[in-house]
């Protein structure tokens, strides 16, 4: 198949709310960051592809089955991480993966085995034997996550996987992530609100805004600058960097990170920048082509403002 979603003109309203308004989409396999501010369709987004809601009108295919029509074969090769918690109380780490995995058909025998494995994978250890509900929220979050795999999907829709972990639980399932998508070919939709999480592992980027798409391409094509900009980094200087290649007539200024933005039209221009830092005595450590933030990338699409509220 050609792509992971397709949609037409997709729309989706609850009562006068609308939430979805003529959302069309190509989604290529691989890892997808979906961005937004609150209230930009996100979640209904998600329901729409995992067909737990009615669509108001268009259409579209998840793995190749259709909205609408193929609904329980879309949710049987998609694994769902939800944002909310949804453990039952009095059940213990491996026989809420297990349930999970009985969820989806497997054979009880093999739904435990099962289990355990994919718990080792997300680095729980003794505590899978212990009740779900004392867990911290690290822990809850490894347990969804395995929750999400353990029938071994081709499609993963986590929603703020990374929500409330602390920087290396974050990493580790962010890597967890990796493994998967690199190492096995499966595909992941990233709903988030942590733009470095995007930036780490996604190969593509959407992000809504009142219902509607308004970007929608791969983070690569994304970072390009709009001008030649190079970003230099030196010892220490950086002001007299930027006053100096000013005054050879290049435009360069400093950024809030105190590295020195210099546009670079033509290749003889970069030989200028050498040449401002050998006379001036500045210790260069790097000069690299600049990207664009995702950050900024993001504030453009929604227009700051009242729809930046993230």
């Amino acid at each position: 198949m050609s792509y992971l979603i397709e949609l037409q003109s997709i729309s989706k309203s609850y009562r006068k709310m609308v939430a979805l308004k003529d959302v069309s989409l190509q989604v290529e396999h691989g890892v997808t960051g979906l961005l937004g501010p609150n209230g930009a369709g996100k979640s209904t987004l998600i329901k729409v592809l995992l067909g737990l809601v009615r669509l108001n009108s268009g259409s579209g295919t998840v793995l190749g089955k259709q909205l609408g029509k193929e609904g329980r074969e879309i949710r049987s090769l998609v694994g769902y991480m939800p944002e909310d918690d949804c453990y039952f109380t009095g059940m213990t780490g491996i026989e809420m993966v297990t349930f999970c995995a009985s969820l989806s058909g497997i054979a009880a025998g093999e739904a435990m085995r099962r289990s355990h494995e994919i718990l080792d994978f997300c680095g729980v250890q003794q505590e899978r034997y212990r009740s779900v509900e004392g867990y911290s929220t690290g822990m809850r979050q490894k347990v969804k996550f395995a929750g999400a795999i353990v029938h071994d999907p081709d499609f993963l829709i986590l929603d703020e996987p990374t929500s409330g972990l602390d920087p290396e639980e974050r990493e580790s399932l962010l890597n967890r992530v990796s493994v998967l998508c690199k190492g096995f070919q499966k595909s992941a939709l990233i709903s988030t609100h942590i733009l470095p999480d995007v930036q780490a592992i996604c190969d593509n980027v959407i992000i809504l805004a009142e219902g509607e798409v308004k970007v929608a391409s791969s983070l690569s094509e994304l970072s390009k600058p709009t001008s030649p900009q190079y970003t230099a980094a030196v010892v220490e200087g950086e002001e007299r960097l930027v006053s100096g290649l000013n005054r050879v007539g290049l435009q360069a200024a400093l950024t809030p990170e105190m590295k020195v933005s210099v546009r670079v039209d033509k290749e003889t221009d970069l030989q200028r920048i050498y040449e401002v830092c050998e006379q001036d005595r500045i210790v260069l450590k790097s000069l690299v082509p600049s990207l664009n933030s995702l950050q900024e990338i993001f504030m453009a699409a929604i227009g700051g403002g009242s729809n930046a509220n993230s």
